[in-house]
């Protein structure tokens, strides 16, 4: 979470407006789940990552780290579509030839809307993208609750980290019986801590008249139409080429 809410705010399309990165990303989901998979998906895997890295100027390994996570969960996945269990005359496991085509059209799919939000997430705080959401008419206060979550998440992972580290310190972790126990101590220290955390917001903002909404000064960054349209005349090119890759294939 760190790492990546430091190159949300330190990559080169950081004073770009919200919007130039949000719409792109946006229609590349949309294209992942419209168009044949097979097609579309290494494009839009490709786009994105050579944008974040090449164009943002993020990590290749910090893009890979981040969708490491993903594509693992679909990799565990994969041997539960491919093999296919009978009890017809006993218990008898078959490799599926469907299943195995299933399963390599849903990772596909999956990975490549996990890149379009990983673009997202490197290349745009989420400040940024909270005055767009009350312009669509999201309620102010799940947009209060966001920020919030948001907050909380950097706050609770320094005390974890910190609590953690104190108690390897203390041999802790030495064992399994040990380290099983430790961990329930953090994780109560934890639970304890937020109970407390949340009491002392809702005394600070009712200290300061909060009453559904805090108004805060975002700067204002103008949106630059030919950078958006050229954005988008690649995002079109992408979906042309995923179109065209589809119609050889049959």
């Amino acid at each position: 979470m760190q790492a990546i809410d430091h190159h949300a705010w330190t990559n080169r399309w950081r004073d770009w407006h919200p919007l130039e990165k949000l719409l792109p990303a946006l229609t590349l989901l949309v294209l992942t789940l419209a168009l044949p998979l097979l097609s579309i998906g290494p494009l839009v895997l490709a786009a994105t990552v050579l944008a974040t890295v090449r164009g943002a100027g993020v990590p290749l390994q910090t893009v890979l780290s981040v969708l490491a996570a993903p594509a693992a969960f679909l990799l565990a996945g994969i041997p539960f579509l491919a093999i296919s269990l009978s009890f017809t005359a006993g218990f008898s496991l078959h490799f599926s030839p469907d299943g195995l085509l299933l399963a390599l059209e849903t990772s596909v799919r999956a990975l490549a809307a996990a890149s379009c939000l990983t673009f997202l997430i490197l290349t745009t705080p989420l400040t940024d993208l909270v005055p767009l959401l009350r312009r669509v008419g999201i309620p102010a206060g799940i947009v209060e609750l966001i920020l919030l979550i948001y907050r909380l998440i950097f706050v609770f992972t320094e005390r974890a980290l910190t609590g953690r580290q104190a108690q390897a310190a203390r041999l802790g972790y030495s064992g399994i019986q040990r380290g099983v126990r430790s961990a329930g101590w953090l994780a109560g220290a934890l639970f304890q801590r937020a109970l407390e955390q949340a009491r002392r917001l809702e005394i600070g903002l009712a200290a300061r008249g909060y009453c559904g909404e805090l108004r805060v000064l975002t700067p204002e960054r103008p949106l630059s139409w030919p950078r958006l349209t050229i954005v988008m005349a690649f995002v079109i090119l992408i979906g042309v080429m995923g179109g065209l890759l589809a119609g050889g294939w049959r």
